[in-house]
């Protein structure tokens, strides 16, 4: 990993005077290049309990943590320096850091909180051994500290981190939750909630880069970066913060703890919509965290009295989402607890009627809808609101039960008269689509999906795929398109997935405004068709529609949006809230807003001259995302 330039020029300086002669007694790259293991020891203990108490060396004590820091990444259950004092050296540096706002703004100390925390959380993220000494050595205290935002969003990240290392060790969760369990809950639900809104007022928000937090820019690009990349940096750190605060909470969950405090309305409406992070899947979305919950009696009772939520669960489990398959055993655990089932089956069998024959769990989705069909039909049961939830039950019967047990029946001789009429028929379909007449092709390719056998998966599979062309035509009937193309992609499985299918999809959440799932399906469109034979040995091209399409959603999803709309008329109103009482995050930017209040006064004379001789284009602002 890369330095930044500050710490180039600490550490030129540092060889300098080790190339000559060390005179500090407890210079830390001295002693750990002793070759003698117990005066090792014994002086990387004298290094770390001097660290804390004397400022003599404090420009060496951020390259000593900058160095540190990429030890712990690199070896994070190498033991040498745990029981040598580092955890509560670190401790007492953030806290001083903390504590002391004039040596926190001295030098390079800025730093120091930020590499610190990173240390505890990279020793604390893999054993249980190692997380125990930091409890004990007081590492909680401090990272509550920077958790509540007293430095920055920047500190607050690693604190995150390093507190959901602590929480996921079963032996360090109870003795951090019983000192700190509704402060952690109450603080996670705000940052994931808010977190957009914080950074883009205090970086990304900052056009200029002279006015940027430097120590902020430093860190994100390891100072070697430009305005485009601290952007693309700080949305990733963003993200990261967002996901880190949902797993603190997934944590909290798994335990079966402040599950009142979690399962509030707001936050669930909320916490359905986050994403979570692309270049992970395996970590904690906001539907992994309902997911979590799920699993939980009071969990499932909050989630099923939402329409907004399971609504949103629906549609994931018919995206292509890293995660639709979380939310469809999200639905499952809903109908599967009698208390929560016909809270949720008018809603949820729309949707997962199309998912019946996914591979792998279509099988699993039948028998959960069906299980009691029987007393639906025959009129002891009666759901909660319209037909349509009654129909598409009957519907999976008819498909999974009674089509089976028919074609079986079948001779040879009917089947092959029903594969000509199915391609006749389609053909017939094709010619109406081409004449103009799409109404009249929608019932052809109808009629056809009804006379084709299960195993012709193939012909089912365009078919499905046609209609849904039809129905996109039509317009007002984009449900229908989505329905028809994701039961095409359900019968063409994972391996050899139906592209055009995805497209179309694609095309009929645009028009229903789900960006998300819009831009996730063309994502994949985009992949599949790098995975054809044809394309192996040449460079894929992006369609030219497929590219607009992915500018469009990936303008209308940006997670900053909300905050950069809000920016400009909420200005005044945040100044006057300030004035009068706390903000939402005590001390969040107090220390970063003081450096940059002196510098827009030292350039805003600079900018004045500089508006007198340069020329400003005023063709608006252009935001490029890769």
């Amino acid at each position: 990993m890369a330095e930044s330039h500050h710490h180039k020029t600490i550490k030129r300086t540092h060889l300098k005077t080790t190339t000559t002669s060390c005179t500090n007694p407890f210079c830390f790259f001295c002693s750990i290049n002793e070759p003698s293991p117990s005066l090792r020891r014994t002086r990387l203990y004298r290094c770390f309990k001097e660290m804390t108490s004397s400022s003599d060396q404090e420009q060496e004590h951020v390259l000593v943590l900058s160095v540190l820091f990429n030890l712990a990444a690199n070896q994070p259950n190498d033991p040498e320096f745990l029981y040598l004092g580092i955890f509560e050296c670190m401790s007492k540096l953030i806290q001083r850091g903390v504590d002391d706002k004039e040596w926190l703004l001295r030098d390079q100390n800025i730093y120091i909180p930020y590499y610190a925390a990173h240390i505890i959380g990279s020793y604390t993220m893999n054993r249980a051994d190692f997380a125990e000494k930091a409890v004990e050595s007081g590492v909680v205290l401090p990272l509550m500290e920077l958790l509540r935002g007293k430095i920055s969003w920047v500190e607050q990240r690693v604190a995150v981190r390093a507190l959901c290392h602590l929480v996921s060790h079963e032996r360090t969760f109870k003795a951090i939750a019983d000192l700190y369990e509704q402060e952690i809950i109450e603080l996670s639900k705000e940052i994931a909630c808010n977190c957009f809104q914080v950074v883009y007022e205090n970086f990304l928000g900052v056009k200029k880069k002279t006015l940027r937090v430097k120590y902020h820019c430093d860190l994100l690009t390891r100072g070697i970066g430009g305005f485009e990349l601290e952007n693309q940096k700080a949305e990733k750190w963003t993200s990261q913060l967002q996901c880190l605060s949902l797993y603190l909470l997934n944590c909290f969950v798994k335990q079966e703890r402040s599950l009142g405090l979690i399962c509030t309305e707001e936050f669930l409406k909320t916490v359905c919509e986050m994403w979570g992070g692309l270049e992970n899947p395996n970590t904690v979305s906001g539907i992994g965290l309902i997911r979590t919950l799920c699993y939980t009696k009071i969990g499932r009772e909050s989630v099923a009295k939402l329409k907004q939520v399971i609504k949103s669960l629906c549609n994931v489990s018919r995206s292509s989402f890293d995660w639709q398959y979380v939310a469809i055993d999200s639905l499952l655990l809903l109908l599967k607890d009698p208390d929560t089932r016909y809270k949720v089956i008018d809603i949820a069998a729309l949707f997962l009627v199309d998912l019946v024959e996914l591979e792998e769990i279509g099988e699993a989705i039948t028998q959960t809808l069906l299980r009691d069909f029987h007393k639906i039909i025959y009129g002891k049961l009666k759901l909660m609101k319209s037909k349509k939830a009654e129909r598409a039950l009957k519907e999976i019967w008819d498909l999974k039960v009674e089509r089976r047990k028919r074609e079986k029946l079948m001779s040879e001789e009917e089947i092959t008269e029903r594969k000509s009429m199915v391609g006749e028929l389609k053909q017939r379909g094709n010619q109406k689509f081409w004449c103009g007449s799409i109404e009249e092709a929608v019932k052809m390719y109808t009629i056809a999906l009804d006379l084709c056998p299960l195993k012709m998966v193939k012909e089912r599979i365009v078919l499905h795929s046609n209609r849904s062309q039809c129905y996109l035509l039509l317009k007002k009937t984009e449900e229908a398109a989505i329905s028809d193309t994701t039961r095409a992609l359900c019968l063409s499985g994972t391996v050899r997935v139906h592209s055009k299918s995805l497209w179309r999809r694609s095309q009929a959440y645009d028009v229903m405004g789900l960006a998300k799932e819009s831009l996730m399906d063309c994502l994949t469109f985009i992949g599949s068709r790098s995975m054809k034979p044809k394309h192996t040995k040449r460079r894929v091209k992006i369609p030219y529609y497929a590219a607009l399409m992915i500018s469009k959603q990936m303008n209308a999803t940006w997670p900053f949006n909300d905050a950069a709309k809000s920016k400009l008329c909420s200005r005044h109103q945040r100044k006057v809230e300030k004035s009068n009482g706390p903000d939402r995050f005590p001390g969040m930017s107090t220390i970063v807003e003081e450096q940059s209040i002196k510098k827009r006064w030292k350039n805003r004379n600079v900018d004045r001259e500089m508006k007198k001789k340069c020329v400003t284009f005023t063709g608006g602002p252009t935001r490029i995302h890769r």
